[in-house]
């Protein structure tokens, strides 16, 4: 017969050398979020299909002990010509408790899974907010974050080869 698996009993905190990784989404909220149409009233009369620019950023604060706020920012702004159509900004934030993870598993676990579990709803707001503003929604593209996390750490590796701090340069998420 097989030998039973001894369950830990919530009420007794584990040892540290034998405590489980914890990951739990605890919250998502919206940070920050704005919209701009300078142009408007005219803009909306602009038959041409403007051009769009995106950024995406990534930030992450552990705020108290187990608990980290991962913070993705969008900013979106479209133009025609010269002229911004509409420019518009959200701040989706997430709460996740995380214990008992090694520390070198800290940032890729929030620079892509956090940041993975946050990005729908950040998308969902951005296509909101800009159909609310009289515009056609604006869907965000997916993301591969595990892409976009080695892309930032291969970036960051060649700045530090050549010498250079890259103030623009998004560097990997790394908690503060």
């Amino acid at each position: 017969m097989a030998e039973p698996i001894a369950v830990p009993d919530a009420a007794q905190p584990a040892s540290e050398s034998n405590a489980q990784p914890v990951f739990n989404l605890e919250k998502v909220y919206v940070k920050d979020m704005s919209i701009e149409i300078p142009n408007a009233p005219g803009i909306f009369s602009e038959q041409e299909v403007p051009a769009l620019e995106t950024t995406l950023n990534i930030n992450a604060d552990q705020f108290q002990e187990g608990y980290v706020e991962v913070v993705v920012t969008a900013t979106a702004t479209t133009k025609l010509k010269d002229k911004v159509v509409f420019l518009v900004e959200v701040a989706q934030a997430g709460i996740f408790e995380m214990r008992n993870i090694p520390a070198d598993q800290m940032d890729p676990i929030v620079g892509i899974h956090c940041a993975s579990i946050v990005f729908p709803y950040l998308r969902a707001n951005v296509a909101d907010m800009v159909t609310r503003a009289g515009f056609p929604a604006l869907h965000l593209p997916n993301i591969n974050f595990e892409a976009f996390y080695a892309q930032r750490l291969e970036q960051l590796r060649q700045n530090e080869a050549a010498g250079e701090a890259a103030p623009n340069a998004p560097a990997p998420t790394k908690l503060q």
